[in-house]
């Protein structure tokens, strides 16, 4: 089901969390180009039908930048990453990137990814703009034919396109969808948002809307999205964090979210991210995660993986790897 791609080419002197463009190289500006058919996957799950939609398909990170407790010489010392998700250096290859899935009539958006016009809350995404609309519409599933939209938790990377600008305006893009927010997640943002809204910019643009135009439902963390969609929580990234597990014709996949942001963290589960609420409990998730899908119990689709995106959680001494083969 996942298929090993090219690695690609050498960074050289690309600079700390500089996106790649499509082909690997870095990017002369924040501008993300159209997706070239070559970067849309499809992967087959019994009945469903999940596709990538790429928004940033590779972006290099020195791995301090990311994790609390992690450096390039550590992520050296894991030579499996190579070359497909670190480079020689020890630097980090990401993707931010969204997954259709369609199952009969359903068409499901699982996370928004960026957004275009967004205010960014960090500094190195300024100006990114990209095609997403026009890339779902080619693959067959126009705005206006999502009927649903999960957010696996409300950061800004994973709600961007949630809302577009019309005029002065932010407008829901998926005007005909339910939008799926974690009920545990949207209380926990609430009071914070309720007493300083202009400190967090990408609820007000992303979010808020959303609940303003009356197309939330609020969800359990175990909620059934279809007979074949489930959501799986994994709390600790943001408290109401989920996964979203597919179960079809005796085949399963699940779309990570962030309970695991890289790789690495199979060999390095107790990594500390600088971006999860509660380090023990993300850990805790994450051990738990990998020992339930380890020896390709599932397909693990990484919300952030870069090429391949796909792929097998394996048992590696006293921990795991990921791998494609």
């Amino acid at each position: 089901m996942a298929c090993l791609q090219q690695p690609i080419a050498r960074i050289g002197d690309c600079g700390a969390g500089r996106p790649l463009n499509r082909g690997g190289r870095a990017a002369k500006s924040r501008s993300v180009p159209k997706m070239k058919s070559e970067h849309i996957k499809h992967w087959q799950v019994g009945a469903v039908t999940i596709t990538r939609i790429v928004e940033i398909f590779s972006f290099v990170d020195p791995p301090s930048n990311l994790f609390i407790d992690g450096n390039a010489d550590a992520v050296k010392r894991h030579s499996w990453l190579r070359p497909y998700h670190a480079t020689p250096d020890g630097e980090i290859i990401l993707a931010f990137q969204a997954f259709l899935v369609r199952v009969r009539d359903r068409k499901i958006l699982i996370d928004t990814c960026l957004g275009s016009d967004k205010t960014r809350e960090h500094a190195v995404f300024e100006g990114v703009q990209s095609d997403f609309l026009d890339d779902i519409a080619a693959l067959g599933a126009p705005a206006h034919e999502i009927d649903t939209v999960v957010c696996t938790h409300l950061h800004h990377d994973h709600v961007g396109w949630n809302t577009r600008r019309s005029g002065d305006k932010w407008v829901p893009t998926f005007a005909r969808a339910r939008y799926l927010f974690g009920r545990l997640e949207w209380a926990t943002w609430q009071p914070a948002f309720q007493a300083e809204p202009a400190h967090f910019p990408h609820l007000v643009e992303s979010v808020q809307p959303i609940v303003e135009a009356g197309l939330v439902d609020l969800v359990d963390t175990d909620h059934r999205v279809c007979p074949e969609v489930t959501l799986e929580p994994t709390p600790g990234h943001t408290p109401g964090h989920v996964c979203v597990h597919i179960d079809s014709q005796g085949q399963q996949a699940v779309i990570t979210g962030d309970v695991m942001h890289h790789p690495v963290q199979c060999a390095e589960p107790d990594w500390r991210t600088h971006f999860c609420s509660d380090h023990a409990i993300a850990r805790q998730t994450r051990r738990r995660f990998l020992e339930k899908y380890q020896d390709r119990r599932a397909l693990i689709i990484g919300s952030h993986f870069a090429e391949p995106t796909a792929g097998w959680i394996v048992r590696d001494g006293a921990a795991w790897r990921f791998t494609s083969t």
